[in-house]
């Protein structure tokens, strides 16, 4: 572990060079890994686990996601178990079940929760709120994180093109006195850029904001909301999608990634720069006001009561698909969908 600068901020960071994937098969050598959901995490950091030769098996409930498993190569009855007997052979169980499948499948989990196991999660959400969410874990486990801070669905692509998502790590219980070695060793094993250092609450807290905020709530709210000033006035779709999302998405983000905003500012045109040096500090005055309200509803619970609340409704699924279906079919994300399919075939 390395202490490194960022800004004046001095923050503790594990990187693949200094903690080596030999040495995380060392220290989990002796370690049966059992991954439970195989629905967003579940699939690239089991399979990331497997290729990097560490000893997986997967829980999964029967259905369209257990049949995905299979197709990607985990045998029924060998690496493929239902959620209780993966439980109860792993040494490491993994919990990357939804926050709502958690608190459903946790009475039938916790037995298999035996003594020196390690409970791992890649989400802070049901023990920083475990006293909404019930789960709390035996005290003679070690109980910790890695949680990869991107998309599910980017992780296992990022690893087999040879990058890494950066992940945060956390350790919430540690009675072995391995736990911290346990945690590295997984943040390595699945592939992580670098791992830097948390806490379950501050993660759960910065998760939630993230996803409501920037990520993607504010980030659909600020699209739309210029779709429709240009539509508005006249613009056509193609023309409002392209200035409002295709740009960002496809030319300048790839630019913040590589070299940061500044140097994206630097180098645009002149007229570009004084406009967004001119309203970067009103949207900033305007929504920062927002921002601090996101945050004080999730640092208090009331997000991820919300949570819990809707996703234990019987019809969630149905009043869930219906929303996604508007944003679908809404007229921004349907020029986007034409868009799309006139890029160039190498840009799609």
């Amino acid at each position: 572990m390395a202490k490194m600068k960022f800004g004046e901020v001095e923050e503790t960071v594990v990187t693949r060079q200094e903690f080596t994937l030999d040495q995380a098969r060392e220290i989990l050598k002796d370690e049966t890994i059992a991954v439970l959901g195989y629905g967003v995490q579940g699939p690239g950091q089991a399979m990331n686990l497997r290729d990097n030769g560490f000893n997986v098996v997967v829980g999964q409930r029967p259905g369209a996601t257990y049949e995905k498993a299979v197709a990607e190569g985990w045998e029924p009855g060998t690496t493929l178990l239902s959620l209780e007997e993966a439980a109860a052979r792993g040494t490491i169980v993994m919990c990357l079940l939804s926050d709502a499948a958690v608190l459903e499948v946790w009475p039938r989990i916790k037995p298999h929760l035996t003594a020196g196991k390690a409970l791992y999660f890649s989400h802070g959400f049901a023990i920083n709120w475990a006293d909404r969410t019930g789960v709390e874990p035996p005290a003679d486990i070690d109980v910790i994180m890695v949680a990869p801070k991107g998309s599910g669905a980017t992780l296992r692509p990022m690893f087999l093109s040879g990058r890494g998502i950066n992940a945060s790590y956390a350790v919430e219980q540690d009675y072995t006195g391995r736990a911290l070695q346990r945690t590295l060793a997984l943040g390595i094993g699945i592939g992580s850029g670098y791992l830097f250092e948390t806490t379950f609450a501050r993660e759960a807290v910065s998760d939630l904001t993230g996803e409501r905020g920037s990520l993607m709530g504010a980030l659909q709210g600020l699209f739309l909301a210029q779709y429709e000033v240009l539509r508005e006035n006249g613009h056509t779709p193609s023309e409002a999608f392209n200035e409002t999302v295709e740009e960002l998405t496809q030319s300048l983000m790839p630019l913040v990634a590589d070299r940061g905003m500044d140097w994206m500012y630097a180098n645009c045109s002149t007229t570009a720069q004084r406009g967004a040096l001119d309203w970067m500090t009103p949207f900033h005055d305007a929504v920062k006001p927002v921002m601090q309200q996101l945050y004080q509803s999730v640092k208090s619970g009331v997000e991820a009561q919300k949570s819990i609340d809707s996703n234990s409704q019987a019809d969630y699924r149905d009043k869930l698909n219906e929303e996604l279906r508007q944003m679908r079919e809404s007229e921004m994300w349907q020029a986007g969908a034409t868009v799309r399919r006139l890029r160039p075939e190498s840009q799609k």
